[in-house]
């Protein structure tokens, strides 16, 4: 997956389309279906390019390396899984931040009361995460990934059992759910960051845990959904 394979026949069925976020129609996203099955969404000119540089100015103070959550203690722990520099930022560091979580409330339709805070990170040479889910432990329900650099070679979200291969563009944000609306765990996102070979990747992550939606993304009680 990280050289790029990805199946064309699936690539024909996917669209792009406006769309509103919460139904205001002064918010406007550009959304592009990356993805089917799962449904993965790329959102283009999510972040500008002041938000960016700010986002960036604020956590470069704080990275540090980045951990994994043990999936026995419940600890976060340093791993080689897990190559790269992470750091945390609240809405009341900087408006911007406030901005940007209203902004993913809105494309998201979800509540962000129990979302984690704006987690950035930054991967360097060889930087990667290996397969993984994130709704083992914290069951976190979804996934708005939002890129902040190009990347010259490698640095690719793949998602191994689905087939799908995100290249990073600068200011886009992709996102997708975890857990099916029986509130399984959807086996297809099973995801990884390949190593990046040339430049420098930055990405900013927001986890929306699962509790907390009950009137925003409605249950089901089928298997399948």
């Amino acid at each position: 997956m990280c050289y790029g394979l990805q199946m064309p026949q699936r690539e024909r069925r996917l669209v792009c389309r406006y769309r509103t976020g919460r139904g205001n129609p002064l918010m406007i996203f550009k959304e592009e279906v990356e993805w089917d099955q799962p449904m993965i969404l790329r959102y283009h000119d999510f972040l500008s390019e002041g938000e960016m540089d700010t986002i960036k100015t604020l956590a470069r103070p704080k990275l540090s390396r980045a951990k994994v959550i043990d999936p026995v203690s419940g600890r976060k722990v340093s791993a080689a899984s897990r190559v790269s520099k992470s750091a945390w930022l609240s809405e009341h560091e900087d408006p911007v931040i406030s901005q940007i979580n209203q902004r993913i409330a809105g494309v998201s339709g979800l509540e962000l009361q129990t979302a984690e805070e704006l987690q950035i990170a930054n991967y360097g040479i060889g930087g990667q995460y290996e397969p993984h889910y994130d709704s083992k432990v914290l069951q976190e329900g979804v996934n708005l990934f939002k890129y902040m650099s190009d990347v010259d070679i490698g640095g690719a979200t793949v998602f191994p059992d689905a087939g799908a291969a995100l290249q990073p563009k600068r200011g886009t944000a992709v996102l997708w759910f975890n857990l099916l609306r029986n509130g399984n765990e959807d086996a297809r996102t099973l995801h990884a960051a390949c190593p990046v070979f040339v430049g420098s990747k930055w990405v900013a992550n927001k986890w929306i845990r699962a509790y907390g939606q009950e009137f925003r993304r409605k249950c089901s009680t089928v298997k399948s959904d």
